[in-house]
């Protein structure tokens, strides 16, 4: 048997703003999945090729630096960080620059860290 990644959840406040932003920036669909429960929202599905994105309500704050994050892999490094600023993310202020490629990292709405990650080739 084999296992695969079918999905993450991520605790947060609101899980219905979480979800559009996460929905825009990867251009999946708010699924309805957890519609019988506001503490929840879905981008996604457990069905399909990507892993699927779950909020989960939780009622304390982010504290600290997450100890996991989602890298997210873009063709325009600085379209990508207009796009996540238009949705109500934020650069951190943090960027890394290697023979490979370039590392920006960015906060959601909520403050959660990503990576956006452009490769050179």
């Amino acid at each position: 048997m084999a296992n695969h990644l079918m999905g993450i959840t991520i605790d947060c406040a609101d899980p219905a703003r979480l979800a559009s932003f996460w929905s825009a920036l990867l251009d999946m669909a708010v699924t309805g999945e957890h519609d019988d429960d506001a503490g929840w929202a879905t981008v996604g599905s457990r069905l399909d090729d990507r892993p699927r994105l779950t909020f989960q309500h939780v009622p304390e704050p982010k504290t600290a630096k997450v100890r996991i994050h989602l890298d997210i892999q873009a063709d325009d490094i600085g379209t990508a960080r207009e796009q996540v600023e238009r949705l109500g993310g934020r650069w951190s202020g943090e960027r890394h620059d290697y023979d490979e490629g370039v590392v920006m990292i960015m906060r959601d709405p909520e403050g959660n860290e990503f990576c956006l990650v452009q490769y050179y080739s």
